[in-house]
């Protein structure tokens, strides 16, 4: 059963767009619109909000100059020029008419809770600093991907940021002294024992494990 329930047109290619300096057109204006902008705005998005309605948080962000506001319905030209689009409105006309106006106009367009009007879904993002680890659904169940992402937010904790940091620092060494960092023994690291190593607070141990595995790799 579960086979014959998947929706293959809704099998994405996972990617992370870089939105920064980027025009981002969002249509809607209330509570679920100023969930998709706050992340758009925090990766330097260019966004301009299309809504005859708008609510109190997208209202201080436009005040604040954070945004650009059009307080009317949407047109099909509000697409021209943009990178990406999402609507965050209850209407299915609407969201219909934004995904039209992103296809003839080759512009990816999100509609929330409305997987058929998408050329794009989002995923639930656990971030820790550089690190992203992403669930998705193919838009099937937004519910269950932010659950399994509350699950995994337990077990990838801020040490992982520090984590990437001294195995970053480790590749650029390799790199600098000539060293394949394709050939180096990393999985010998894992075993024995970074992660607890970092999340216990023994940086200095952590970076000296990393020395001495890599050390011992192939050149």
């Amino acid at each position: 059963m579960g086979s014959r329930a998947r929706r293959p047109g809704l099998a994405g290619y996972p990617a992370n767009l870089l939105v920064r300096g980027r025009r981002v057109v969002v249509v809607g204006g209330g509570r679920i619109a100023a969930r998709k902008i706050e992340p758009l705005l925090e990766a330097g998005a260019l966004v301009e909000v299309v809504s005859p309605q708008v609510g109190t948080e997208v209202r201080a962000w436009a005040d604040a100059g954070r945004l650009v506001l059009h307080e009317r319905a949407f047109r099909a030209g509000d697409l021209e020029g943009a990178w990406l689009a999402l609507t965050a409105t209850d209407d299915p006309v609407v969201n219909t008419a934004v995904h039209a106006a992103g296809e003839a106009g080759r512009v990816w367009v999100n509609s929330a809770d409305d997987p058929a009007n998408c050329s794009f879904t989002l995923m639930s993002v656990i971030r820790r600093g550089d690190l992203v680890v992403t669930v998705g659904t193919g838009g099937r169940s937004p519910a269950l991907a932010a659950q399994l992402r509350r699950r995994l937010e337990e077990e990838i904790g801020p040490e992982y940021e520090t984590l990437l940091d001294l195995l970053a620092d480790a590749r650029e060494e390799l790199r600098g002294a000539g060293r394949s960092t394709e050939d180096a023994n990393w999985q010998s690291v894992f075993d024995g024992g970074i992660v607890e190593l970092v999340r216990n607070g023994r940086v200095d141990e952590a970076r000296e494990l990393l020395r001495t595995c890599l050390s011992s790799s192939s050149v």
